[in-house]
């Protein structure tokens, strides 16, 4: 497989999840930032392939082998991302761009070396799950903070901004996996937490808290 066919499957992935269902062309060429006439056509060669159902006029959908494919990659780039953090002291907000180069390593040794160095770890740095060789994952237990309800409290578990930006403003505030927020008041107007962490109060936005995922505490 070449690069190219591996970043529209795992996008096709990431839009579509492992499930039969139809992605728009048109949301596959936003996702990969190129033209529907270029979509069409890669959806046609990974078709021919085996890696996709492709239907004219409504969309493509992943077959077994196409999800099985996109798991092994998002396990690559996730393990990569742990590994940076971990080994090489990258900061979360500076994984990304390595990992997608690095994840498309083919030597399936190397992975599982990798895996097994950083004992098996079960999400990345950002909170979401690592798949395992078979592409079995778990997924977490979670909900928006900005759907958290007043006087309750979540441990944040996970980011849905990934972007360089979100994360460095996350640690510009010290906000982190792990860390405990409780939702003290929602402004009425635009949706605005006042939320409480680590015994220091702080204004958030409606975008913001929309883009953290917490576990709410039982």
């Amino acid at each position: 497989m070449t690069r190219s066919e591996e970043n529209y499957i795992k996008a096709i992935f990431h839009l579509g999840g492992n499930t039969p269902t139809l992605v728009a062309t048109n949301a596959i060429a936003e996702q990969m930032e190129t033209k529907p006439s270029s979509v069409t056509d890669m959806a046609k060669k990974l078709a021919d392939k085996g890696f996709l159902n492709y239907q004219p006029y409504q969309g493509v959908s992943l077959t077994d082998f196409g999800i099985k494919t996109a798991l092994s990659i998002i396990r690559k780039h996730r393990l990569w991302e742990v590994f940076l953090v971990r080994k090489l002291d990258f900061s979360w907000d500076e994984v990304h761009e390595v990992a997608e180069q690095l994840e498309h390593i083919k030597s399936e040794k190397l992975i599982d070396k990798l895996d097994e160095l950083l004992d098996f770890p079960k999400y990345d740095p950002h909170g979401d799950p690592i798949p395992t060789k078979d592409g079995i994952f778990l997924e977490r237990d979670k909900q928006l903070l900005s759907e958290l309800p007043i006087n309750t409290k979540g441990v944040c578990v996970g980011v849905k901004d990934t972007s360089s930006a979100f994360l460095k403003f996350l640690d510009k505030y010290n906000i982190a996996l792990g860390k405990t927020i409780e939702v003290l008041e929602r402004e009425d107007f635009d949706e605005s937490l006042h939320i409480k962490m680590e015994g220091k109060e702080l204004q958030i936005s409606h975008q913001i808290a929309s883009n953290l995922y917490v576990k709410k505490n039982d």
